[in-house]
């Protein structure tokens, strides 16, 4: 009488199937992690860094450490001195962190009119910043979202200064 060896040493071996399974759901359970902060990451809150002159006195030159969210992109809630962080429109892997200066058909006293769908950004150390008057409108769709927050160093809330002139 033969004995297949290896089905009855495996079959009872209770710790080597719980330990199966238990590491299955170990990993699906960080994959369902990974997910929840992907969709947290792209459609509600992300953090980013700002670096460079272009906002100063805002943020520092050297890299401020920002909250943005991304509601008010998507429902289109921007206005007019709103801090954003948009993609470049001169390198499309870059981001850049600037100020709204004009919205869908204000004129510019640079260019006559922003046209639709399209934002005017500049930074605030106007100087020495590339900005919309070095390449045009940006797309509103280059838009990831509205800086809300400072997080270091300094933590304070970023608000939208901006007084609406009044039409004579």
């Amino acid at each position: 009488m033969r004995i297949n060896f290896f089905r009855f040493r495996y079959l009872n071996m209770p710790f080597s199937i719980s330990f199966g399974r238990s590491f299955f759901k170990k990993i699906e359970f960080a994959i369902k992690i990974s997910c929840f902060i992907h969709f947290i990451g792209e459609h509600v809150t992300e953090v980013t860094m700002c670096i460079g002159p272009s906002m100063l006195p805002t943020f520092n030159m050297f890299g401020d450490i920002v909250a943005l969210e991304h509601f008010s992109p998507k429902l289109k809630r921007l206005d007019i001195g709103d801090v954003v962080v948009c993609i470049s429109p001169t390198n499309p892997w870059r981001a850049i962190c600037k100020r709204i200066i004009g919205m869908p058909g204000d004129r510019i006293c640079i260019d006559p009119t922003v046209p639709r769908g399209h934002i005017w950004l500049q930074g605030d150390n106007m100087s020495n910043s590339t900005d919309s008057r070095s390449y045009g409108p940006v797309p509103y769709a280059l838009v990831r979202g509205r800086v809300f927050a400072r997080i270091w160093p300094q933590t304070c809330w970023i608000k939208n200064g901006m007084i609406p002139l009044q039409d004579e």
